[in-house]
């Protein structure tokens, strides 16, 4: 069966890898209604006011003012916003903003990961200035824009990372050594999930053993390594299943599994439906 077109949001001046729009121009006279979808690119929706609803991964949150959402590429989502809503809609690619240092990446990785984030009035003034500096650099465009931009975006994600921060977190070192390499993981898993589903795969991408990777993954979010492996691929099914009108046998195939029986089975043991039941349910 063919697939339903996935739309993938280009804007006319998206050619160099970044964009910003201002959502109260944006909404000025109408909703806007996205159906069900995904891209590949970084998506960051800063509101300052807004109502509607937002679903990411099958996950439901909820639209409120000074709120934050920040998808990763690949993921799915479906969103409404209500006429009347105002912030800023950012979306740039890895060739745009691909930090080289590395506790600059790991500011990129920990808030991508994290999809939804409410902060106070005060907290979304600081996001504000630096989104008003940005979308001036941006329509502007004056000498050297670019690297003003990316350097507002390494402010703008640092200051996000705080508020993203569980205030129970023990900060030392040996923590944040072990949330780096998890944030790494789960990168690993979203790129490479459909040709490695091995623990081992991993542990020797990260220049790990099993066994340090499995230590460190039970003391950052208390799962194994292949609890971790199985969700992504559970992940990925539903995205399939709820984007696609594919066959299941062909679902099982593009996610590298040989035998589409064991996929069924794979899929009934971790959400207690078949596949096509929870396609049925859920669409």
């Amino acid at each position: 069966m063919n697939k339903i077109n996935i739309r993938q949001i280009k804007e006319p001046d998206f050619s160099e890898g970044f964009s910003i729009r201002n959502i109260g121009t944006l909404l000025s006279e109408q909703d806007m209604v996205q159906e069900l979808h995904r891209h590949n690119f970084f998506l960051a929706l800063f509101l300052e006011k807004g109502k509607g609803e937002h679903s990411i991964d099958f996950t439901n949150y909820p639209v409120d003012d000074y709120s934050v959402f920040f998808m990763r590429p690949g993921q799915v989502h479906q969103l409404t916003l209500k006429h009347g809503s105002t912030g800023y809609l950012i979306q740039f690619n890895r060739e745009f903003y691909t930090p080289r240092d590395e506790p600059v990446n790991f500011v990129l990785r920990k808030v991508s990961n994290k999809n939804y984030c409410p902060v106070s009035v005060k907290k979304f003034r600081k996001f504000s200035s630096q989104l008003s500096f940005i979308f001036e650099e941006y329509t502007q465009k004056q000498e050297r824009y670019k690297e003003a931009i990316k350097a507002s975006l390494e402010i703008l994600f640092i200051e996000l990372a705080r508020q993203s921060k569980n205030p129970k977190e023990i900060a030392n070192d040996g923590n944040r050594y072990s949330q780096e390499q998890l944030e790494e993981l789960l990168e690993l898993l979203q790129k490479h999930i459909v040709t490695h589903k091995q623990v081992t795969q991993y542990a020797e991408m990260m220049h790990l053993t099993t066994f340090q990777l499995n230590k460190i993954t039970k003391e950052t979010v208390g799962k194994t390594c292949s609890q971790l492996i199985n969700e992504q691929i559970i992940l990925e099914a539903k995205r399939h299943l709820l984007a696609t009108t594919d066959q299941v046998n062909q679902i099982a195939f593009d996610l590298g599994f040989e035998d589409p029986s064991y996929f069924i089975r794979f899929f009934k043991k971790y959400t207690n439906f078949s596949p096509e039941v929870f396609r049925k349910n859920l669409k």
